[in-house]
């Protein structure tokens, strides 16, 4: 996708995420994909995150993160829900701002195949949105699916970025298939190189995992089972590669 239609996609989820949370009946309810939080800790972390990205997006310096001075306060005050969409406005002028998707920045995947760029902190940033925008509503008993394109790319940008950024993988050598019904299918080898998305060179997965690019989406995350997707293969290696992945 576009920088631009990034940007849109990251105010359309976080947006959701506010409506969700304006709608909820017990402002303290505990969120199911993140049980230690509460609505507030929630909406306070998306703010937090997405005013950190600003501020590397508006520095554009690819030698490290921000520095607390440079970062700020970023703790919610006032009306929490105002201050989260002021967090928004700060990232999506920041990006808009920005001299284009292929602009360097710092980010944290730096072992991955992803580049450091603009574009690539927007794509990371419309799925930070997305899934927490689906944590809330979840929490509030509307859990839905991820739209059709923040789903489709989710897959891979979770595979590149959060996978292909932890190095070398810690079990056996394994080929894993991630079968989209209603987008591509991505394979996924682990090796002692670490996780690369679509190799070159061709062989059969150990495991395959079908279902829409939501639910894929969604389990990567770790907010679905596998088990409610349809698995065929080596489920074990399903388990390794959800505790190293870690998702949070």
């Amino acid at each position: 996708m576009e920088l631009q239609a990034l940007i849109s996609l990251v105010s359309e989820r976080s947006a959701a995420l506010r409506d969700a949370v304006a709608a909820a009946a017990v402002p303290d309810a505990r969120v199911p994909g993140c049980p230690e939080w509460d609505l507030r800790d929630l909406v306070s972390h998306l703010g937090a995150v997405q005013r950190f990205w600003a501020v590397v997006v508006t520095a554009g310096d690819t030698t490290g993160p921000p520095s607390p001075e440079q970062l700020g306060d970023r703790e919610p005050h006032g009306d929490l829900l105002a201050w989260s969409a002021e967090s928004t406005s700060l990232l999506l002028s920041a990006l808009r701002a920005a001299p284009g998707a292929e602009a360097p920045a710092w980010a944290w995947w730096g072992a991955s195949s992803v580049p450091l760029t603009v574009g690539a902190i927007a794509r990371h940033q419309v799925q930070e949105a997305a899934v927490h925008a689906y944590d809330a509503q979840e929490t509030v008993g509307e859990p839905s699916s991820l739209p059709g394109d923040v789903a489709v790319d989710g897959v891979a940008e979770f595979l590149e970025v959060a996978v292909g950024s932890l190095g070398a993988w810690p079990h056996k050598p394994a080929r894993v298939a991630f079968v989209a019904v209603d987008g591509p299918t991505h394979v996924l080898d682990l090796t002692p190189a670490g996780g690369r998305l679509d190799p070159a060179v061709g062989g059969d997965p150990v495991v395959s995992v079908r279902g829409s690019a939501s639910d894929l989406v969604l389990t990567l995350y770790g907010r679905v089972p596998f088990d409610e997707l349809r698995v065929e293969g080596d489920r074990e290696v399903l388990t390794q590669l959800r505790r190293w992945s870690n998702p949070d």
